[in-house]
């Protein structure tokens, strides 16, 4: 949530997120060098997006409810300029993520609900222990929000001229939650970038994968844990995951292996972790290379190996699943804690 997205297909969740990433850690010089805007002319930018939101069939109630007495917030486009102060390599990541204390809880969770997660799993043919490893790492069981206006941190970076066009299009899906009864005003909140709920989804990843699922008429992502795992199931199931596959297991490699001559794949500009995978390889293969598994893998599917560019020793077999975890959140150092987590719950 901290590095933190209207039409889905494949990776437009994760796309989302990445970009959300360029905009807060990204392109450095660019960022230290956009001055804030000059916020004179928000009211005017209020009432010419107003209307079209009218256009795009929102009612003027809805409209006036959210942007009345509105004001931006200097402290989003802030956080928006900011630089990181270091990175973090994969096991200082991991370390940081998957800690005891979150593994206990999250064990915790799963004896209290298995039923609900079952049923939760089974409906969208996913494995329980992942849709706890999500809820854990994204809002710490849902405990971690965010304590932003949604409306007011969308309206601020729309009216940013700097990434105007998407931060606009996610007020517009903002203010269709609203109007569908999902959530009330004053309790809409979430992240300085528009992430909300306990699954951190951006106002269109909510319209395309959440759900009601205890037949309430709100899909409420903010405090009904049924509603939070299901829409984490859904937005799982609708992006490819294959329950019992697995997501991959750490490797050691061999000191004498050269990973410039392992094969690659075509290039795909779909998420930026892909850049760090090989070509996908039977298991049989990857033998051969003198490379085995910390833990047993099906045969059934081929896995990229993903090594980290941050000198660490140890890398990582990855399956399909792997990138499915990818859509929610490009990133490989995210995607395997995703995976070591549930591993241990």
């Amino acid at each position: 949530m901290l590095v933190l997205m209207q039409i889905f297909s494949g990776w437009r969740l994760s796309m989302m997120r990445l970009l959300l990433l360029v905009l807060t850690f990204g392109s450095f010089n660019s960022l230290a060098a956009s001055p804030a805007p000059d916020f004179s002319g928000f009211q005017q930018w209020l009432v010419e997006t107003g209307k079209e939101a009218e256009r795009r069939g929102i009612s003027r109630r809805t409209i006036d409810l959210a942007f009345n007495g509105l004001e931006p917030d200097p402290r989003v486009i802030t956080f928006d300029r900011r630089q990181p102060e270091f990175v973090q390599t994969f096991e200082e990541y991991l370390t940081a993520r998957v800690t005891e204390n979150r593994i206990s809880t999250a064990r915790r969770y799963y004896e209290k609900e298995q039923k609900l997660l079952l049923d939760v799993a089974a409906r969208y043919k996913v494995d329980a222990k992942f849709l706890l490893a999500f809820w854990g790492l994204e809002s710490s069981f849902g405990r971690y929000q965010g304590k932003y206006s949604i409306i007011r941190s969308l309206a601020t970076l729309g009216y940013d001229p700097r990434r105007s066009k998407f931060f606009t299009n996610e007020l517009f899906n903002a203010l269709k939650i609203l109007e569908e009864g999902h959530i009330s005003p004053e309790k809409f909140l979430g992240g300085w970038a528009g992430a909300m709920g306990q699954n951190q989804f951006i106002p269109s990843s909510f319209l395309n994968f959440a759900v009601d699922f205890d037949g309430d008429g709100k899909k409420n992502i903010w405090s009904n844990r049924a509603d939070v795992w299901a829409s984490i199931g859904n937005y799982l199931n609708k992006n490819g995951w294959r329950k019992g596959a697995g997501w991959g297991a750490r490797v050691k490699l061999p000191a004498d292996l050269e990973p410039e001559s392992l094969p690659r794949p075509e290039a795909d500009k779909s998420c930026r972790a892909l850049r760090h995978h090989t070509a996908k390889l039977p298991l049989e293969e990857w033998q051969n290379y003198g490379i085995r598994p910390s833990k047993p893998l099906s045969d059934a599917q081929s896995y990229a190996l993903v090594i980290p560019d941050d000198g660490e020793k140890t890398s990582y077999l990855v399956g399909e699943n792997f990138r499915t975890i990818l859509h929610y959140n490009c990133a490989n150092k995210y995607a395997v804690s995703i995976g070591l987590f549930a591993d241990q719950i």
